[in-house]
């Protein structure tokens, strides 16, 4: 089986879990405007691998806008961020594992593997 183009895993680290149920959307940049390409929630291991192979997925600049409100307010938590969007450059032949650490009141980002 061959490695997906792109993936993410969100984990919550206010709890050490996943987080599962986050509803993410990746969009396209073209030209000055965005496009929605995909949209999904995390699995219940916080995980969502993105069904595009190297033919389907052209290189570019691509944002995942992670709806983190809805999130925690199924779990009755307030948090500071509704949204979390991670803006990337991709190249073509490439593989991009983008996950996100998440807590009410932080989150961070890094290029995994």
């Amino acid at each position: 089986m061959s490695r997906p183009v792109l993936s993410t895993h969100v984990l919550d680290t206010s709890t050490g879990t996943p987080a599962a149920g986050v509803y993410v959307e990746l969009h396209k940049k073209f030209g000055s405007s965005w496009t929605l390409w995909h949209n999904t929630a995390t699995s219940t291991d916080g995980r969502v691998v993105f069904p595009f192979t190297n033919d389907t997925m052209a290189e570019g600049t691509y944002k995942l806008l992670f709806k983190v409100g809805d999130y925690y307010k199924t779990l009755e938590k307030e948090t500071l961020y509704p949204y979390v969007e991670i803006t990337f450059n991709t190249k073509e032949g490439q593989h991009y594992h983008i996950p996100l650490l998440l807590s009410p009141y932080g989150y961070s980002t890094y290029r995994g593997s």
